[in-house]
């Protein structure tokens, strides 16, 4: 390969278009990165339990 290419992994691992789906990615078709959560819930929780709080908005490393 010429370039580096990504595996790319998307938020919701039961229902993504990602790499699993596309392949790996060339570097240079990559043009953002994820900053922060912007919303998180548990599906499997009662209804007003769904959103998990504590990782709205939280700061991704």
């Amino acid at each position: 390969f010429k370039m580096n290419y990504y595996w790319m992994m998307g938020d919701n691992r039961h229902n993504s278009a990602d790499s699993r789906y596309w392949g790996f990615v060339p570097e240079d078709h990559i043009v953002g990165k994820a900053l922060f959560i912007w919303m998180s819930w548990d599906s499997d929780a009662s209804f007003f339990s769904k959103i998990r709080w504590s990782r709205l908005f939280r700061g991704i490393d």
